[in-house]
């Protein structure tokens, strides 16, 4: 037997998950669960190096949010741009942000819209420095090419897509 079809060598989430028919879907979701442990342990070491050692990997992600395009963003905005349920989560987030000067805020009628501080923005610049040097850097290594890993990301969302709406399912259940 190959690698690929011997179930005892199968790379999976959880044997249970593997029995029988879409096995596949539970290499999938191993490749996703390392994947996204990677990219947090990335995330939290590079901002790190960038000169901030306090926040998490949502609050990295909530601050590039903000910062993207340089467009003021609500609560709500940040949740469906992330894909986040939790809304509380994020706005944990925001008030820890807020507290740490890397946003500010502005009411605008009954909203509450959130943008990069001089000190955030500066921060994500430093990130992205960092990113360039220690991840893009090497990522010719990999030996992809643009479209394949436009590809890649498309799968990504389609994937996700699929999740939600099987999360919609099991919640009818």
């Amino acid at each position: 037997m190959t690698q690929s079809t011997d179930p005892k060598r199968r790379i999976v989430s959880s044997r249970h998950l593997a029995e029988g028919d879409g096995w596949e879907a539970s290499e999938v979701e191993y490749g996703m669960i390392i994947a996204y442990n990677a990219f947090s342990r990335w995330m939290t070491r590079c901002m790190s190096a960038a000169g901030n050692t306090d926040l998490t990997p949502l609050e990295i992600l909530v601050l590039h949010n903000i910062n993207h395009r340089g467009r003021d963003k609500r609560l709500t905005d940040i949740c469906f741009l992330l894909n986040i349920e939790d809304t509380h989560t994020v706005n944990y987030a925001l008030r820890k942000l807020m507290k740490m000067e890397l946003l500010s805020s502005q009411k605008r009628g009954k909203e509450v819209f959130y943008s990069a501080s001089e000190a955030g923005t500066a921060l994500c610049e430093a990130y992205r420095q960092v990113r360039d040097h220690c991840f893009l850097d090497g990522l010719s290594h990999l030996d992809m090419t643009g479209d394949e890993m436009r590809m890649m990301a498309a799968s990504l969302r389609a994937l996700s897509g699929q999740y939600d709406q099987a999360s919609r399912a099991a919640t009818s259940l």
